[in-house]
């Protein structure tokens, strides 16, 4: 009988959906993980995404830790007491060499930047771009709603509308974005709370303005160089500090998608 705490797995990408997937399957007893990461992570939700590592070179999150390892401790990666090691690796180019038993595309890039069938025994996909049974074994769904969390073994999930999932009745309001390419500053963090109509960043000097009041849920570092377009910060309208520092129901119904995923496949074996 296989030990699922045996079971080594790699996630691409470490941001906050993929830090909700990490928690779930450190939690149900699964120690065998590495993320990967780009060397400049984008998670606005920065409080609850282990990309923090990459930054500070350790991160703690709702009581679980996760550490940058280098290129040289990647060929042994797996047992680390208990904490999450994340590499920074964005092309996935280590994942052939440790020949993990599952792959898990957690990058959110609405397409597939890379990750193949072949790529681990079982190879999941978080939200559109992939396709069950063709460039991945299965595919969790990411659009908020009825479907959010569900594994779909044929065919695709909801086609990426463009719009952000509905909190508090706001939408894509919600959300703070690039207005143009070039750097982004601020003086503001996680957890202030702000104005509709309040400048709260700029990008090349252009005022990056609060649309509703509420929150900072989530917001990049300060001199950080940004596209024009680029996700900078979320703003909750519902105003509870409490919800920065864990991760989002959204985030925690995917990782059980997941949970569900590898469980399932291990116990049709």
């Amino acid at each position: 009988m296989t030990d699922l705490r045996e079971t080594t797995i790699i996630l691409r990408g470490a941001g906050d959906l993929a830090t909700g997937v990490a928690l779930r399957l450190h939690r149900a007893g699964f120690r065998n993980l590495l993320l990967l990461e780009r060397e400049h992570p984008l998670a606005v939700r920065r409080l609850v995404s282990f990309s923090e590592a990459v930054t500070l070179g350790a991160v703690c999150v709702e009581g679980i830790r996760a550490e940058r390892i280098t290129v040289n401790e990647a060929d042994s990666p797996w047992r680390r007491d208990g904490v999450i090691p994340v590499l920074v690796d964005p092309k996935g180019k280590s994942i052939a060499g440790l020949g993990p038993d599952v792959v898990i595309d957690a990058i959110l890039a609405k397409r597939n930047t890379g990750t193949r069938i072949d790529d681990a025994k079982l190879v999941i996909g978080l939200g559109p771009g992939f396709t069950a049974g063709e460039d991945v074994h299965c595919v969790i769904e990411t659009m908020r709603g009825h479907g959010l969390g569900r594994v779909i073994s044929r065919g695709v999930p909801l086609a990426d509308t463009g719009v952000p999932g509905s909190i508090g009745g706001y939408t894509g309001e919600r959300l703070l974005r690039a207005p143009k390419t070039g750097l982004f500053i601020t003086s503001r963090d996680i957890g202030d709370r702000v104005q509709e109509g309040e400048t709260v960043a700029t990008v090349a000097g252009t005022p990056v303005i609060a649309r509703i009041s509420g929150v900072l849920r989530g917001l990049l570092r300060t001199d950080t160089p940004v596209d024009r377009g680029t996700k900078l910060g979320d703003i909750d309208p519902r105003g509870k500090t409490d919800f920065c520092r864990t991760a989002s129901d959204k985030a925690m119904a995917i990782g059980g998608g997941v949970l569900e995923a590898i469980c399932g496949w291990y116990n049709r074996k």
